[in-house]
């Protein structure tokens, strides 16, 4: 696919992996028109730290993937849609669980009939890892048993199975995408990368964190939106689940020993206890087999945990005033 003026709608672009995907498809030449969330404070999320180079290459569209007659408007002659809008984080859904059946399933459903409205080339929809819950085989395939383990899980589930009915019903060009720990600039403390490095960053030698023997399979952000490019540029994603993700497994406490290294500085770990998520809830194990995306659409994860780990620091260095460090962020 040229993306040279193709008119993209890109949902939760103002989030972590949708700005940067939006920065990618700006410079790719496409039309991007960046669907973020209103508020009142006219805030653009991540996309108010991009350049003014791109943003003039940009289209902003305040809604809310929560009112359909919203994302129908945004939805209008766009060739390609990339759903990436989602309430994400997991300790929040255990408390507020409605609200991320609005967001995840209601909203994508707008997605969905918006998207078969205009008449889409191809409309990628965002799935998460966590979906298959602690591998029952490792590396995790396409065919892994769907175990969700959280309310926000079982929202992205069903998501997912929404999205392919949506192929298998109306013949619209779905790809579901599923990427594994995506980490890198941008990304809130409510995961486990910036977690650490923010804390680091902000002086402490002691840093608290959740359960550190589980394991995970981290994928740069870089990586990640190549992998969206890719399932849009090809043919034979539609109607197919994708894994994205390194192929290795690394456990928290391998990633603090790993990030020592890099950062030089000894750090203790305290294990607090609203950071645990409760038992039969915890993913202890992911690790992913991203075979099918490599064969299928000529992806592979190029930058190592070490390399992303550095970049990740370097920028955060810079820009550690956009953290509460002292506060948990859920």
């Amino acid at each position: 696919m040229n993306w040279q003026n193709k008119k993209i709608l890109v949902t939760g672009a103002d989030g972590f992996i949708g700005s940067h995907l939006v920065e990618r498809l700006a410079a790719r030449g496409a039309k991007v028109k960046a669907f973020v969330y209103y508020n009142s404070f006219n805030s653009w999320g991540w996309l108010d730290t991009l350049s003014r180079q791109t943003m003039n290459k940009v289209e902003v569209f305040a809604g809310d993937v929560r009112d359909p007659n919203g994302v129908l408007k945004a939805t209008e002659k766009a060739d390609v849609v990339f759903h990436l809008a989602a309430l994400i984080g997991i300790p929040f859904s255990y408390h507020s669980p409605d609200s991320y059946v609005d967001t995840n399933i209601k909203g994508t459903l707008n997605v969905l009939q918006a998207a078969r409205k205009a008449g889409v080339e191809r409309i990628v929809h965002t799935s998460t890892s966590e979906v298959y819950g602690t591998a029952q085989y490792t590396p995790i395939d396409e065919s892994h048993p769907i175990n969700p383990q959280s309310p926000y899980a079982a929202t992205k589930s069903a998501a997912d199975e929404l999205a392919l009915s949506f192929y298998r019903s109306f013949d619209l060009p779905v790809v579901v995408l599923r990427p594994f720990n995506t980490f890198g600039p941008r990304q809130s403390a409510r995961a486990i990368i910036p977690t650490i490095l923010s804390q680091i960053c902000a002086g402490r030698n002691t840093i608290k964190l959740g359960n550190t023997e589980s394991t995970r399979d981290f994928n740069y952000v870089s990586d990640t939106v190549e992998a969206f490019l890719k399932v849009a540029e090809t043919d034979r994603s539609v109607g197919q689940v994708f894994n994205a993700g390194s192929n290795t497994e690394v456990s928290i406490r391998e990633l603090v020993n790993l990030i020592q290294i890099i950062t030089k500085k000894k750090i203790k770990v305290v294990t607090e206890r609203e950071r645990l998520r409760p038992d039969k809830s915890e993913v202890e194990r992911l690790v992913c087999n991203a075979g099918k995306l490599r064969s299928i659409c000529g992806w592979e994860s190029r930058v190592s945990l070490g390399q992303g780990l550095k970049l990740t620091l370097a920028w955060l260095r810079k820009n550690i005033n956009r953290y509460k460090t002292d506060i948990y962020n859920v």
